[in-house]
């Protein structure tokens, strides 16, 4: 006699789920110690950028329900979803919706861009950190020089250091590092609000789905 079939299946592997609660640890441990404890910040937002890149390589060779080609699709498909979620008939799925698929690639994307550019900033300023000696002042001439034309790098001082003045790659780095921080925490917001809007109309907890790996079956 055939066992009746389980109403739940393994969706999440251990790389996914230990990866996603590590990156809300680390990203928030970065952004709440900021310069006045630069080096849990440093760290903090190396862990973060070790497991974005991980989850990159992940989202090639991974379990099937990791790969991107599981859950990367077009905006049309995310519309529709959206759509179904707002009426309350959104289709289920048994990995990520289309809506979370978006919103993966663009949190990856946003965190990648935000530790990238923080350790560029390291590098420029320090020449400390994974990128000295390949990104330095010289990289970003370009740019400055095109900043100083249109008048836009202010002359004041900055603080670091004494009587240290920011040149125009640093602050065009730091820039970029903090707009990326506060998008990331935009997308994080949007996240949260998908999660609930989701568990609400699926009837399932997404958040401990992300703890155990295990999610109920599509019907």
């Amino acid at each position: 006699m055939d066992q009746p079939r389980s109403q739940f299946q393994a969706v999440w592997d251990p790389l996914v789920r230990i990866g996603h609660w590590t990156l809300v640890i680390g990203f928030f441990t970065a952004y709440l110690s900021g310069d006045d404890l630069f080096n849990i910040h440093k760290w903090a937002g190396y862990v973060v950028a070790a497991y974005v890149l991980t989850r990159v390589v992940w989202g090639f060779v991974g379990t099937r329900h990791a790969r991107f080609t599981d859950f990367v699709r077009g905006p049309g498909a995310v519309l529709g979803y959206l759509r179904g979620l707002a009426s309350g008939k959104a289709k289920d799925y048994a990995g990520h919706n289309p809506a979370g698929g978006a919103m993966v690639i663009a949190l990856l994307f946003s965190l990648l861009v935000t530790t990238s550019s923080g350790m560029a900033l390291y590098a420029v300023e320090d020449n400390a950190g994974p990128l000295a000696g390949i990104v330095t002042e010289q990289t970003f001439a370009p740019i400055a020089g095109m900043l100083n034309e249109s008048g836009e790098k202010p002359e004041e001082e900055h603080e670091r250091g004494s009587g240290h003045e920011e040149s125009a790659a640093e602050e065009l780095l730091e820039g970029v590092h903090k707009a990326f921080v506060y998008v990331t925490l935009a997308l994080v917001g949007l996240h949260l609000a998908g999660v609930v809007a989701s568990s609400l109309v699926h009837k399932e907890n997404l958040a401990r789905a992300m703890v155990t790996g295990r999610k109920r079956r599509p019907d």
